[in-house]
């Protein structure tokens, strides 16, 4: 392989443009983005990604989960592509870079080839994937799971919101359910950008995360049924109270995670109470568990005990129990070669980098699974993500975007 000369470097300005372009829609109330995924302004950014897509003259593809594939054509048309991003949807009260800055950094890389007139064997496709952040529809990465075979079409077409709307019907409202089968495209390697959503590389001093492993994760949701009663004049022996429950179960999760210890975590991040009224003792909770890990021991270890202890905890407070698992993956190291591609970029480049673990799920996890796949990430304020207060410098987005498009036309076989 050819690598690019040091002196290729994408346009800083013109992505951090494009970022804060795309951030005007569905903006939050604190200075951060709700664009969550199939909703009119999940449809709105779709549409502008496509309109820059195709002043770069780049040929777009959608498959039935509404996956986009932005095709840059190679020397060899019939050789597999490379490709590269992330996803635009966002959470609720989300940032403007968790997820964005890799398909934006994608599509900047693919501009600044053409300004520099630069051809590739293999073609390049920038990949905007569906309902990456699973807020609206669990589980997370959701197209991408049907993508790679981990999870069925029609089972993810049925996932519902909290409203009752289904992921399919929603798909064909906002006018993004493609004809092409999800899974057929072939892939030479798969890259991702990604800000680290944690605070390692920040207080490292780095400018660049070699992502060499992915935490599993497996997400539980815990339904429990008690009994609805006055606040004031039920008395406390005579309650069926699912809200306590849920406090003490949530105590658990801390508990296990702490107890398994490196290398581990677990939290209650959603939750629901019924009736939800402030003098009614709650007569329902639902809720979901997150237990994350690199190690697949403790993390199927971490789910084991939680589901042997939790009913205990419910019959003894006279709650019915149900667990439900809603999402899952296996802990993920990706491939050697992708991984060296990154590193070197890096190195080549001059940027400092380290080794680093991704402590949070992304689509990269599951093409993983049936691609060479490999992961670029750059610092975060704080560490601060899925919060509207979640930034980044316009130096650390175009070192990631360098070092991503490095790794991305190494593999894709610089022509002449």
């Amino acid at each position: 392989m050819v690598a690019p000369g040091e002196n290729m470097k994408i346009d800083a300005e013109r992505l951090w443009d494009s970022l804060m372009e795309m951030a005007k829609i569905g903006p939050g109330v604190a200075g951060g983005n709700n664009r969550q995924t199939l909703t009119d302004e999940d449809g709105e950014g779709r549409k502008l990604f496509q309109s820059w897509c195709e002043k770069a003259g780049l040929t777009m593809g959608v498959d039935e989960m509404g996956d986009m594939f932005a095709r840059r054509e190679g020397e060899e048309p019939d050789l597999p592509p490379v490709y590269v991003g992330s996803h635009l949807d966002t959470q609720p009260t989300g940032g403007k870079y968790d997820g964005i800055l890799g398909v934006l950094g994608g599509l900047e890389l693919i501009r600044t080839l053409n300004d520099l007139n630069v051809k590739t064997r293999h073609p390049i496709v920038v990949t905007n994937w569906t309902n990456e952040e699973g807020t609206r529809f669990a589980p997370a990465m959701l197209a991408s799971g049907v993508f790679a075979g981990a999870l069925d079409r029609d089972w993810a077409y049925a996932r519902e919101d909290a409203d009752g709307k289904t992921f399919g019907a929603e798909l064909e409202r906002i006018g993004w359910k493609g004809e092409e089968k999800v899974g057929d495209r072939k892939m030479r390697a798969f890259f991702e950008l990604h800000i680290e959503q944690g605070p390692i590389l920040e207080a490292e001093g780095k400018e660049i995360g070699v992502v060499t492993h992915g935490q599993g994760l497996w997400w539980l949701q815990v339904t429990l049924t008690g009994r609805a009663a006055h606040t004031g004049s039920t008395p406390m022996s005579m309650r069926v109270n699912a809200g306590l429950g849920m406090a003490r179960i949530t105590e658990l999760v801390h508990t296990i995670a702490m107890e398994n210890q490196p290398d581990a975590v677990g939290a209650v991040g959603h939750c629901d109470v019924y009736p939800n009224s402030r003098n009614v003792i709650p007569e329902k909770t639902v809720f979901t568990i997150d237990f994350r890990s690199p190690d697949q021991a403790k993390l199927d270890g971490m789910k084991a005990r939680l589901e042997a202890e939790a009913p205990k905890i419910a019959e003894e407070l006279g709650l019915g129990i149900e667990i439900e698992e809603v999402g899952h993956f296996d802990p993920v190291t990706f491939d050697e070669g992708c991984v060296s591609a990154v590193r070197n970029a890096a190195e080549r480049l001059g940027y400092s980098h380290q080794n680093i673990v991704s402590g949070a799920g992304h689509d990269a996890c599951w093409i993983n699974r049936v691609y060479p796949t490999a992961m670029v990430m750059c610092p975060c304020v704080d560490g601060l993500s899925h919060n509207e207060a979640e930034e980044i410098t316009k130096d650390w987005a175009a070192a990631g975007a360098n070092v991503l498009m490095h790794a991305v036309v190494e593999t894709a076989e610089v022509v002449g």
